[in-house]
């Protein structure tokens, strides 16, 4: 008989639109959090939002993050017991995302997520990925409450972002593929659900790829939706691996090797044509992927990633010993091989 339960924490309201972050008051409102809230956010969508945010509540504090680091959300802990919030407001992109996420798990309070880019899937998901010296660790934490995504503030932000938030998306494709394997040949738990639910988040992206286009809130609707459903299978799935296999170890390996060279979405996008390729052969989907990546002005190559062909090869050979994770890497690819993929895929 089969008795293991599941407990899956998802976001309780996803409020995506127009001029939605003035509507920021009323969705919190019906989440029924009490106490006086505490809005983490950036310089920049400090700027941009911060005001509108807080003329919505009485008495808001504000803490302003310029990094996603341990240190910070010490320092934001800090700010927090100084306040007394009962609850965390995350405004901008993921620095203060990821800072207020983490630090809400430590003082056991909830957190509303108020996304200005749309550059990664961590506006709804339950990890954190907070970088440490040359590596970024990804720390399990509580999803928020409810995400508030505003689709006339995401098409206002760079066009990079959000390149960089589709790419990370595209890369789901090889992320389940990894966690398929590493099922059949590791008896690792898998959910099929998640893992669909990523798929189709990928796919979404890939077919849509030519409509979206910067500056029109109909491409930040369609990718919002992308990142929020990525976030949802990870809920799921209790863990990244619906989105985060060989690719995601390639560039935490990119971040050691050549540190602030390229967003991290970039990164994972190239990563992913490699690992596709790794996994089905010429034959496979790695072309698609390619051309999905270029048709939304993403990086499909070291040389657009500003990194040299010896960083790549040496991030490819050694990404295996990055995580205990079994992926397509497992057990390393020899530096012969790796330069033979890169080239046959065009990434070098």
């Amino acid at each position: 008989m089969f008795e293991k339960s599941t407990w899956i924490k998802l976001p309780r309201n996803v409020l995506v639109g127009h001029g939605v972050v003035d509507d920021l008051g009323t969705a919190v409102g019906e989440l029924y959090l009490t106490g006086r809230p505490l809005i983490v956010t950036s310089p920049t969508p400090n700027e941009i939002a911060g005001d509108r945010v807080r003329a919505q509540f009485g008495d808001p504090a504000t803490a302003v993050v310029d990094e996603a680091s341990f240190d910070a959300v010490e320092e934001l802990k800090a700010t927090a017991e100084a306040v007394d919030p009962g609850y965390l407001i995350a405004l901008g992109g993921g620095k203060p995302i990821d800072t207020a996420k983490m630090a809400a798990d430590h003082l056991d309070v909830g957190f509303v997520s108020v996304p200005t880019v749309a550059s990664h899937d961590g506006i709804v998901s339950g990890r954190s990925s907070i970088p440490e010296g040359d590596t970024r660790h990804s720390v399990a934490a509580d999803p928020p409450l409810a995400v508030v995504a505003d689709t006339e503030l995401l098409a206002e932000a760079p066009w990079r972002l959000t390149t960089a938030g589709c790419a990370d998306i595209i890369s789901n494709y090889t992320a389940v593929k990894d966690w398929r394997l590493a099922r059949r040949l590791r008896n690792v738990e898998y959910s099929e659900y998640a893992g669909a639910l990523s798929e189709m988040t990928a796919e979404l992206l890939v077919e849509n790829a030519d409509m979206i286009r910067p500056g029109l809130e109909e491409s930040s609707w369609v990718v919002v939706k992308a990142l929020v459903s990525s976030g949802v299978a990870m809920s799921i799935a209790g863990s990244s691996r619906p989105a985060s296999g060989a690719e995601h170890l390639i560039s935490h390996q990119l971040d050691r090797i050549a540190p602030g060279k390229a967003l991290h979405g970039h990164q994972v996008g190239v990563a992913s044509i490699l690992t596709e390729y790794l996994h089905s052969g010429e034959n496979g989907e790695w072309a698609a992927i390619r051309d999905a990546l270029a048709e939304l002005d993403a990086p499909t190559t070291a040389a657009e990633l500003g990194i040299d062909d010896e960083e790549l090869i040496a991030a490819l050979t050694s990404a295996h010993e990055i995580r205990d994770r079994y992926t397509i890497l497992q057990g390393g690819i020899n530096e012969e091989a790796a330069i033979e993929v890169a080239t046959a895929t065009g990434v070098i």
